[in-house]
């Protein structure tokens, strides 16, 4: 005998303001009684600060209490007979439970140390004489459509400017004392589903260019006592050139983001989601043929960039 539980909708996504519906899918080779069928939501955001990122003290916490965002129990059938071969029973459950509740759903994530998670499970208790019977599946919560920004979402151009003095790392002699200028602007408020638009110019170097790439990260945080334990992954690498870039050339900044990014920008109380966006240029150097060329997360000294910060939001 075996139990399922089958969502009405393939991708899983729900708003808050909709119901959470499907069907329970029963297998059995013969009728069974039970004491009732009945499905809980449980909803949560769980906090969990690793030892390599927050050190020997905040290892010893392990997992931080959870955050309840929502926990809900429905009956949906009181004692009875499942009958033999294949059933199925429907249901449909509001995740809000009134109109004027003030739960707040945050969006489903799944991160290094913040996961924002959501599951429905059916329970068939059998007495205790018979196992009982139990499924459990996560389905995804998105923002309500009446709370995001219309369509189209205006992007805000952030000026940005590349020297040798705006550099916190150490660099290459030659970049140092010879200098090096990159200007721009580039769009740091965007939809999930939209792109990074700009544009960068090559003012002067005194060493030829090897690379300009743009990355976007993220960045976890989670409040832990009077501390502030931070998480940051690299999540994607877009070269805008390869080469030596010709002075005053102006080179277009247009970024895809990836489908991975189901999440906007969150603050809220003890964790935060953020994003931000770095223009990174790489100059030609012996030493660089030393390292891999994909790393380009650790400053060096051939490295030039700028990181600012990129909030994504979840548009109409």
């Amino acid at each position: 005998m075996s139990v399922e539980l089958k969502l009405s909708r393939s991708n899983r996504i729900y708003r808050p303001s909709e119901a959470l519906e499907g069907k329970i899918v029963f297998k059995t080779q013969s009728s069974i009684y039970h004491y009732g069928i009945r499905l809980t939501v449980k909803g949560s955001v769980n906090l969990q600060v690793r030892g390599g990122s927050a050190g020997v003290v905040e290892s010893f916490y392990g997992v931080i209490k959870p955050i309840p965002i929502v926990n809900r129990i429905t009956e949906i059938k009181s004692s009875g007979k499942i009958g033999l071969g294949t059933s199925e029973i429907p249901f449909s459950l509001k995740l809000r439970e009134q109109e004027g509740n003030l739960e707040r759903f945050y969006e489903t994530f799944h991160g290094a140390n913040i996961s924002i998670q959501y599951l429905v499970t059916v329970d068939i208790p059998r007495g205790y004489l018979h196992k009982s019977l139990s499924a459990t599946t996560e389905f995804i919560v998105e923002s309500d459509k009446a709370d995001l920004p219309q369509r189209p979402l205006s992007p805000e151009m952030v000026i940005f400017y590349i020297t040798q003095d705006t550099q916190r790392h150490s660099l290459l002699h030659e970049l140092k004392s010879g200098g090096f200028r990159v200007t721009g602007k580039i769009s740091t408020q965007c939809s999930l589903s939209g792109t990074i638009s700009g544009e960068l110019t090559v003012e002067a170097s005194a060493v030829p260019i090897q690379a300009i790439d743009i990355q976007l990260f993220r960045v976890e945080s989670i409040l832990l006592g009077e501390k502030i334990v931070t998480e940051t992954s690299l999540i994607q690498t877009t070269q805008i050139a390869d080469g030596d870039v010709c002075r005053c050339l102006t080179l277009p900044i247009y970024v895809i983001l990836p489908r991975l990014l189901t999440c906007p920008t969150t603050l809220a109380g003890p964790f935060s989601i953020e994003f931000k966006v770095a223009i990174v240029i790489s100059f030609q150097s012996e030493l660089s043929k030393l390292h891999k060329k994909s790393d380009l997360k650790t400053p060096r000294l051939w490295m030039a960039m700028e990181t600012l910060p990129l909030e994504l939001v979840r548009a109409k």
